[in-house]
């Protein structure tokens, strides 16, 4: 391990950033070319080598999360340096979790600039510091890394989840096992939603309402009695029935060309005639 050199370190800082951005860039252009590449599987059909690909472009943003993480402790290295600097055999606590997480993480990566300010961190602290550091004793290094450094295989249900978010981004048909790619407003069982058409309205004779009009499509076998307005009683206590209660044969029905104001007014003269 080199010994320990504050300007070494410091230009190391600075290039790991540079790198770990490029190299974030490049990860990003590979992910979007191997999404599109699941996207054209998916509308081929072929579901299964999707899934393959899609379990690489997992990994692969975790990895690129792990980068990122790591070009914040940079960051905060250089930030920080003056505390890192320090002639201490412990990291200040302010840098700690940085020092860690290099230490620990450095080696999962392919930037030999992180590697070396890895031997500088270690060279520094000493040998039990950075053994400690390895086996992550007392829970040094950050859950974040811990968690992106897991070598594990992504659930199913992951899987899914990217494959329909890669197919709704490309505009391809599919849909997890067990949903429908049916149109939300089609049926339970996938076909076109019934419609609830009402019955047809059968010509009433006039001066039924709307009411009546509908409950009578809606019961076509019963024979209703339709009732038009009774009149006033005449001067001897008498109500005049309408004609409309006297059952009509089923061959003459009643006239529709008058209106029932005309009906009314014409009973009317006939009773002023009586």
């Amino acid at each position: 391990m080199p010994p320990w050199n504050s300007t070494k370190a410091k230009v190391q800082l600075r290039l790991a950033v540079q790198r770990l951005r490029t190299l974030q860039e490049k990860k990003e252009a590979q992910a979007k070319a191997a999404r599109r590449d699941v996207a054209t599987l998916l509308e081929r059909n072929k579901v299964e080598t999707a899934r393959i690909k899609v379990e690489n472009i997992i990994n692969e943003d975790v990895y690129l999360e792990l980068l990122e993480l790591l070009e914040l402790y940079c960051e905060l290295l250089i930030a920080r340096f003056g505390l890192l600097d320090q002639n201490t055999r412990e990291p200040d606590p302010a840098v700690a979790e940085g020092v860690c997480a290099i230490i620990h993480a450095a080696p999962r990566t392919e930037l030999k600039e992180l590697h070396i300010l890895r031997d500088l961190l270690m060279h520094k602290y000493g040998r039990e510091f950075s053994a400690g550091v390895m086996e992550n004793r007392d829970e040094c290094v950050s859950d974040r890394v811990i968690k992106k450094l897991a070598v594990e295989m992504p659930s199913s249900a992951l899987v899914d989840a990217y494959l329909t978010e890669i197919a709704k981004g490309y505009g391809v048909q599919w849909a997890q096992p067990g949903e429908s790619t049916d149109h939300p407003d089609d049926g339970p069982e996938g076909g076109a939603k019934t419609a609830l058409l009402e019955p047809p309205l059968k010509d009433v004779p006039v001066g039924v309402g709307v009411g009546d009009n509908l409950r009578a499509a809606q019961s076509p076998t019963e024979e209703k009695s339709v009732r038009l307005p009774e009149l006033p009683p005449t001067e001897d206590g008498k109500r005049v029935e309408s004609e409309a209660n006297a059952a009509a044969p089923p061959s003459k029905p009643q006239t529709s060309q008058e209106d029932e104001f005309t009906m009314l007014a014409k009973r009317f003269e006939a009773l002023k005639k009586r």
